[in-house]
């Protein structure tokens, strides 16, 4: 299976185990850590709670990202997010599935992508 991030990263699913279609993770990337491209069918919520990440939406500037923001992708849109190039990031994760899929993993960022050029 191709990785779905770019550097080191933890991704721990460790509550809402018991519904059907809510999901939530906490993850940690490690410095310069990133997730691939990908969608979520009923969208994304991410809230931030250790460190400074970065994230961007298709077409979208890369945004930094801290402890306490709350960061929402809607349905189908496309987007990344991870650490910063020189700190770790911490956040939870919530999406839930739609006929059973709640991600849809695509291309991996670039380089450029991620540095913001």
């Amino acid at each position: 299976m191709e990785r779905r991030t770019h550097g080191e990263a933890d991704v721990r699913r460790t509550f809402l185990k018991t519904s059907a279609a809510a999901l939530g993770a906490v993850a940690t990337f490690e410095p310069g850590a990133r997730t691939a491209w990908h969608t979520h069918p009923l969208g994304q919520t991410l809230l931030v709670t250790a460190g400074c990440g970065r994230a961007q939406r298709w077409g979208g500037p890369v945004e930094e990202i801290r402890p306490g923001d709350v960061v929402q992708f809607a349905p189908g849109e496309k987007h990344w997010h991870g650490a910063a190039p020189t700190t770790a990031m911490t956040h939870i994760a919530l999406q839930e599935k739609l006929e059973g899929i709640s991600v849809e993993w695509l291309e991996k960022v670039s380089e450029a992508q991620y540095q913001g050029a």
